[in-house]
């Protein structure tokens, strides 16, 4: 081997032995990571007083054309402004399905039960639970996405569990043939409380009326040494377009006054008395509070108010 005169040999084998490094490194292959695509987290859980509330992630899909499902009465050009304003598209929307599980101490109750079996048996299990430790389901209404989940093969979900629902909702069903009540509903109805506004799931859980999404919807207030909160359900559907803009008439809200009207009282109240909500459609962990704004409210997301204690 001839060195030049202004290299040495240390210098020389140095740079021999940094060729196959560089080579490797220029190989684009090398060291990369799997592409995963994007995720979220499959539950949250915060204390409520002596409470444990845990949102679950039973779902979630991304919806094409949304204003054909929100703002039916506002026009294109006021949708694609709002959107625009809150830094989200208007060709598509992320849908999530959130039930909740709370924790009294003495019962294990879960509302509502997600599109199917297999997405809430899951999301307990990733949550720390079975179907078999339920002891109460709560249905807030009688959509597919809220009681699609209590049936497993023609077999209750929730062995163990009775059921609450409200008395109103279950009538309006009861006289149709739809055939997600007529089968996952009807055959759990013996064993079904049915509710009224102020009716007692349990000490510190009371139904809500919250009518217009559905004839007999209800959201549910939980009370805790002296913490509360609101498990929204369905009376808003999108933390933007349901929320700034109550009165936009919602696809799916089966009397669009009455749940316009619903969404504005509810909003108002939690706006003024600083109680946080769960909504089964909101951004995951779908936790949040909410402000009074203009004409309309705005959607903040929690951070670590209920993390505490």
């Amino acid at each position: 081997m001839t060195l030049s005169p202004h290299i040495t040999r240390r210098a020389a084998l140095l740079g021999a032995a940094a060729l196959p490094l560089a080579a490797a490194s220029a190989n684009p292959a090398f060291g990369a990571a799997e592409m995963m695509g994007a995720a979220t987290a499959t539950f949250n859980r915060v204390k409520l007083g002596r409470f444990e509330v845990t949102s679950l992630l039973a779902g979630t899909r991304t919806v094409p054309d949304p204003k054909s499902i929100f703002g039916l009465n506002a026009t294109p050009d006021e949708f694609a402004k709002a959107s625009e304003a809150a830094n989200i598209p208007t060709d598509k929307a992320q849908f999530f399905f959130t039930p909740t599980v709370v924790n009294t101490g003495r019962k294990l109750v879960l509302f509502d039960t997600g599109l199917n079996a297999s997405g809430i048996t899951g999301a307990l299990a990733a949550a720390g639970y079975a179907a078999e430790d339920i002891d109460t389901v709560v249905l807030t209404h009688m959509h597919g996405d809220h009681i699609g989940g209590l049936m497993n093969g023609g077999r209750p979900t929730f062995a163990n569990a009775d059921y609450v629902t409200g008395a109103a909702e279950f009538n309006a069903w009861d006289t149709t043939e739809n055939e997600g009540f007529k089968n996952n509903v009807r055959p759990l109805a013996d064993k079904m409380t049915m509710l009224n506004d102020g009716g007692t799931v349990t000490s510190g859980i009371t139904a809500m009326a919250a009518f217009g999404h559905t004839p007999g919807h209800m959201a549910y207030r939980l009370e805790s040494e002296g913490a509360q909160l609101v498990l929204g359900a369905d009376f808003a559907n999108h933390y933007v377009w349901s929320l700034a803009y109550p009165d936009w008439e919602v696809k799916f809200d089966r009397d669009k006054d009455m749940a316009a009207r619903t969404r504005r009282k509810m909003l108002g109240m939690m706006a003024a008395d600083k109680i946080p909500f769960i909504g089964y459609h909101m951004p995951f962990p779908a936790l949040g509070y909410v402000e009074a704004r203009g004409e309309g409210f705005h959607y903040v997301a929690a951070s670590y108010q209920l993390l505490m204690g």
